[in-house]
């Protein structure tokens, strides 16, 4: 991926970081439709999703998925790279992994805050394309684990260390297939008004903003039992 050229540079554009606001379900809908509070306290901006469009979401191409695929439950998390908040977010989203095996958590590239995040959504893209799952979940704890922009070089940098030479990453990164994979995951966020990185969706809930773990933990808990992120 030529990162420093007018030819990337170009293609991360088109991608749309301009979707928001375009989708079949607004974000000004997202008040507070169940009372659920965050782990510090403050309340939780959530909605009701419409079916049909989360129904949607595991037809998406490119989704790095943790957890066993018979789960009965699956937290979607929607982030970017050079987000902040998404930070603490892949943190937690190890440790719900690893505290509850029965969860299946998919991990979806919504990179709206540079070119940089999307060139590091491309790579890991590229790695999801070519090892699997479990590659892209380890390339995404070592990227949000560090610090600083993240951008398609230092992603690339990462991503070496899997074994794949950068130049057959880079092939991928630039293939049709991963543009399209990508903009089709952009489309997904805008069109259930997900404006802000890290959000989710659990059942047919959308959530704006990053709870925290136990937050997180609690809501997939009512999920279970009531079908309902609170019971």
């Amino acid at each position: 991926m030529r990162f420093d050229r007018r030819h990337f540079l170009a293609s991360t554009a088109g991608l749309g970081l301009g979707l928001l606001g375009a989708g079949r379900a607004s974000a000004q809908g997202y008040g507070q439709a169940y009372k659920v509070d965050s782990d510090e306290g403050r309340p939780v901006a959530n909605t009701r999703l419409p079916g049909e469009i989360v129904g949607e979401i595991p037809g998406l191409k490119g989704v790095t998925y943790v957890g066993p695929a018979e789960a009965e439950t699956t937290l979607y998390e929607f982030f970017d790279y050079n987000c902040p908040y998404c930070r603490k977010a892949a943190s937690d989203m190890v440790s719900l992994a690893e505290s509850d095996p029965t969860l299946r958590i998919g991990l979806v590239n919504n990179p709206i805050l540079s070119p940089q995040s999307a060139q590091a959504a491309k790579v890991a893209l590229a790695v999801q394309r070519k090892l699997g799952s479990a590659a892209a979940w380890s390339l995404y704890r070592t990227l949000l684990a560090g610090r600083g922009t993240i951008d398609g070089t230092g992603a690339l940098k990462a991503a070496a260390k899997l074994g794949v030479p950068s130049a057959e990453l880079e092939a991928i990164g630039d293939s049709e297939e991963v543009r399209l994979a990508l903009k089709a995951q952009m489309r997904m966020a805008a069109d259930l008004g997900l404006a802000a990185t890290p959000s989710y969706v659990l059942g047919n809930t959308g959530l704006l903003g990053h709870p925290g773990a136990k937050s997180l933990a609690r809501m997939i808990a009512a999920t279970r039992r009531c079908d309902r992120i609170a019971c």
